[in-house]
């Protein structure tokens, strides 16, 4: 069984069970643990595929779009200043409207920025839903499309429709063929077969690599991870230490997807009970298995891959700990 272990002392006080698909664009399996044929929602780890068409559609030249406020439309962000101005920078350039945005309000996830949201007085808005990033930018290919951009979220307004193409071209599947929710901030998810989620981030680095569209999109999250995610997050640190070898999304209930530049490979990853703590754990451990980050860097982000238990006392007691390895079947990983 393929799982992430929690020790305390000498003992493993619990476990987390893993799956892990890594697949080229043609759908070949590379190396796997657990099953990887389950069917999974991407929930947020869809992002850069959904952001996308505002490069392809050339919303991005249209509004004159930074690099940073690109990223910021692939991100789970942490609501911190730059993420919330940069949200309002993306709006502004579009022409659109702050009530435009149909993400639920929620306190920022950073604490530091939660607190001076308290703090200032002010209250908790849509602008520091940590989806706001990607609202702002399907609120912009709406407007640059001409098509009304109130109700973007709905499953059948174009902007929807043109996320599940997205998901359709990259992953092979059929749209007939893959369920949909509603996500955790109001827009439309998707779910495929674990192997088949891999196989879409294989599909987009290789895109990526071939200088098309997905490039932009990939270039923009490597050299601002920031914006990704924010202050001590494991997807802006794992760029920002691997540089432009490897892009990485996150997605709520225990998902991680990831690209790795030069070499056609999709990672994708779940967590079945949904633990963020270990899905994170896993894809350092996955990343650094494919040589994708270095024995020296996977050190460096060591609080990621093998992060520490601590009790109230600040005192170290336990840890979580990776306890699979990756069936390479001869891939020579």
């Amino acid at each position: 069984m393929s799982m992430v272990e929690v020790v305390r002392g000498d003992i493993v006080e619990s476990h987390h069970r893993v799956h892990v698909a890594v697949v080229d664009a043609h759908g070949g399996v590379y190396a796997s643990a657990g099953d990887i044929d389950g069917l999974t929602y991407y929930r947020s780890a869809s992002k850069p595929m959904q952001a996308l068409p505002l490069v392809e559609e050339g919303v991005v030249d249209l509004f004159g779009f930074t690099v940073d406020e690109l990223s910021l439309c692939c991100a789970s962000h942490e609501g911190e200043v730059a993420h919330v101005d940069g949200v309002r920078s993306i709006l502004k350039k579009a022409g659109a409207d702050e009530s435009l945005l149909r993400c639920g309000a929620h306190a920022p996830f950073s604490q530091e920025a939660a607190l001076a949201l308290t703090v200032s007085g002010e209250e908790p808005g849509r602008i520091h839903n940590n989806c706001s990033g990607k609202h702002a930018g399907m609120i912009a290919l709406a407007i640059a499309m001409g098509w009304d951009p109130i109700d973007y979220h709905l499953a059948k307004h174009p902007v929807q429709e043109r996320m599940l193409d997205e998901v359709v071209r990259f992953s092979g599947v059929s749209a007939n063929r893959i369920p949909t929710g509603v996500d955790g901030c109001g827009v439309v998810c998707f779910a495929v077969p674990l192997s088949d989620m891999a196989r879409s981030f294989a599909s987009f680095v290789a895109a990526a690599d071939r200088r098309e569209p997905a490039g932009r999109i990939v270039d923009a999250m490597t050299n601002s991870p920031f914006m990704v995610g924010g202050t001590a997050r494991t997807c802006t640190d794992v760029m920002a230490t691997a540089g432009d070898r490897v892009f990485v999304k996150l997605g709520a209930e225990g998902v991680y997807g990831a690209g790795l530049r030069g070499r056609g490979l999709g990672v994708a990853i779940k967590v079945e009970d949904g633990g963020r703590r270990a899905v994170e754990v896993a894809l350092l451990h996955t990343l650094n298995a494919l040589g994708a980050v270095t024995d020296d860097e996977a050190e460096v982000l060591r609080a990621h891959g093998r992060p520490e238990i601590k009790n109230t006392r600040d005192e170290v007691v336990g840890e979580l700990r990776p306890a699979f390895d990756l069936n390479t079947a001869g891939s020579g990983v």
